[in-house]
């Protein structure tokens, strides 16, 4: 395949994904290192893309944007209610890992008034605490991701191996029988630290997310001990998790 030809299938690549690892790029289309890494050169110069650890993430503009202020907006009434709920499982002086994502943040909301210790590598949910006099907040460090706010790669992934908490709350971006997926490679290996460390496993996410496989699997159910969801989760849901041992909530 030719320079030109590839730099437009790489370009297309990009234009449905957020995130592309740099070793899928070149199994794709079957092209060496050094002639994936002058297209990736290229099109950054060109601003389609921003090479990063391990790959490149798009600038393009997509029909389904990663953007906290815009996820933020869909589903509020029952984030509010999952978050709410959410955040009462946890107790004062207990740890908690705090993953990304606008349903999240409802969970921190919630916390703000409880003496906890709080891990995150989300920068939206460590503002939420700013001015609390009981919330102790460490942040992950690491490569910011754009537009959705959250610290990520090999220094993030290295500072959650090196704690430990006693609950997990984070979202997630599809829910099936296989498990639970993501559909940026950069992203889940953070999510992967932060369920090795944890105590317990609390996934919140509404039921839009149930039934939809994000292309990368993150973990299976049977790692997950809890999901906090709305009350439209499809029935068949409610049998897949009660076989795989994870306690459903409705909110």
């Amino acid at each position: 395949m030719r320079q030109a030809q590839r730099i437009q299938k790489v370009q297309e690549l990009f234009a449905k994904q957020e995130f592309v690892n740099f070793e899928d790029i070149c199994k794709l289309f079957s092209a060496s290192k050094s002639s994936v890494r002058r297209d990736l050169m290229e099109l950054e110069r060109q601003g389609v893309l921003k090479r990063v650890h391990g790959g490149a993430i798009s600038l393009q503009t997509k029909d389904e944007v990663m953007d906290f202020s815009r996820l933020s907006d869909s589903s509020h009434p029952e984030k509010l209610r999952i978050g709410k709920i959410a955040a009462s499982f946890v107790e004062d002086g207990q740890t908690v890992i705090l993953g990304g994502g606008s349903t999240v943040a409802e969970v921190a909301k919630g916390l703000s008034g409880k003496s906890v210790q709080i891990v995150t590598n989300s920068i939206p949910v460590a503002q939420i605490f700013w001015d609390s006099k009981q919330v102790e907040v460490t942040l992950t460090g690491g490569y910011l991701f754009p537009r959705l706010g959250i610290q990520l790669g090999p220094i993030c992934e290295k500072m959650l191996h090196s704690v430990s908490a006693d609950i997990l709350i984070m979202g997630i971006r599809g829910i099936t029988a296989s498990g639970i997926s993501d559909s940026n490679s950069l992203i889940v290996g953070s999510l992967r630290a932060m369920i090795n460390v944890a105590r317990k496993v609390v996934i919140v996410a509404d039921h839009s997310k149930f039934g939809r496989d994000a292309m990368i699997h993150v973990a299976s159910l049977s790692e997950i001990d809890q999901i906090v969801t709305d009350r439209e989760l499809p029935s068949n849901f409610r049998q897949i998790l009660e076989e795989n041992d994870v306690d459903c909530v409705l909110a």
